[in-house]
């Protein structure tokens, strides 16, 4: 008797713990696999874009694209959380540590704030984080100088290029002296974009006068103020302002001083015209480097990111011809 209840404990026993091995080994996350590779089944990557605004929703377009350019596909292979911080770092830092939590496969952070926070969150794990509208990744400390990576991390930069953005406004504006610049003091990239505005300028005889903001509140009073000092505004790529930026040109257009963008959206909105990225391109890109870790064929932090040499001129003739303006040669037109 005593030898069958210990036989029947045995046996009880060991298929407990071939039910416990298969339930451990089916439960297992494609993002808990060796290198945080995707499964052969299917792959999360969680999206995080820290503001929404034309450029950044065309990077996030973009991104997907690459991604499915490359095979993962959405409703089949591939799962998409995606969330918005509304320009708060607060709530930046909760979508980031509820990515972590989820243990995806992969975090895109979009912009340099929420790729800050995105790779402090994932930094002790084994998630790879990749950025796009980075204006400059080493400032961010998010790369080295030589481009590669500081840690499990890469992406894609959306640096301006600020001497053909000038020469495009001295061509437009040939008496112009002094161009304004608001930018948001939390932002690094913004930071760095006015400095080398300020050298750049030089060349072209012209004088940044720069306007410090520290939240979207102090948006309509700095564009009141900087408007009275300078001959026309020229909007670079800081979320906060461009959040705000209809307010930005409907003061402008009151003072009838012109807003150059830097980007195909802001033209859109309103700017007279820009030397800009194609962003669904960059985030196209994005994608691509993101598909390489995935599969296993690249590791985040053995990639250095990537900038592009090509920039397009865009041009709002509506607006360019309100303000009594020539546009130049080989222009791309946008409406609004």
């Amino acid at each position: 008797m005593n030898k069958i209840v210990a036989l029947g404990l045995a046996m009880t026993l060991m298929a407990s713990t071939l039910t416990a091995c298969g339930e451990n080994t089916a439960s297992k996350t494609a993002g808990q696999q060796s290198g945080n590779t995707a499964s052969a089944d299917k792959v999360t990557v969680a999206i995080g874009q820290f503001a929404e605004h034309g450029s950044l929703d065309n990077c996030r377009e973009g991104f997907i694209k690459g991604l499915a350019e490359e095979g993962f596909k959405e409703g089949q292979n591939l799962e998409i959380i995606y969330e918005n911080a509304s320009a708060d770092s607060g709530m930046a830092a909760q979508i980031a540590n509820n990515f972590v939590a989820k243990k995806v496969n992969l975090i895109c952070a979009i912009t340099t704030p929420m790729a800050q926070i995105s790779y402090s969150a994932a930094k002790d794990t084994d998630i790879p984080v990749i950025y796009t509208a980075i204006t400059n990744p080493v400032a961010a400390e998010l790369a080295k100088e030589d481009g590669s990576s500081v840690g499990n991390i890469t992406g894609t930069s959306d640096k301006l290029p600020i001497k053909k953005q000038l020469e495009m406004i001295k061509q437009i504006m040939p008496d112009a002296k002094k161009i304004g610049i608001l930018y948001c003091t939390s932002e690094v990239n913004s930071e760095m974009s006015v400095k080398e505005y300020k050298e750049a300028a030089k060349e072209f005889g012209f004088e940044i006068v720069e306007q410090a903001i520290t939240s979207p509140a102090d948006v309509p009073l700095a564009t009141d103020n900087i408007l009275t000092k300078v001959d026309c505004l020229n909007n670079i790529t800081d979320n906060t302002v461009v959040n705000s930026l209809d307010i930005v040109i409907d003061k402008a257009k009151k003072a009838g001083k012109p807003v150059f963008g830097s980007e195909i959206e802001q033209v859109k909105k309103g700017c007279v015209a820009s030397m800009g990225l194609d962003y669904v391109l960059v985030g196209e890109a994005t994608g691509k480097m993101a598909a390489k870790i995935l599969k296993g064929e690249a590791k985040a932090g053995e990639m250095k990111f990537e900038s592009f040499a090509e920039a397009d001129l865009y041009g709002n003739e509506e607006v360019a011809k309100a303000y009594g303006l020539m546009l130049p040669e080989g222009y791309k037109e946008v409406g609004k």
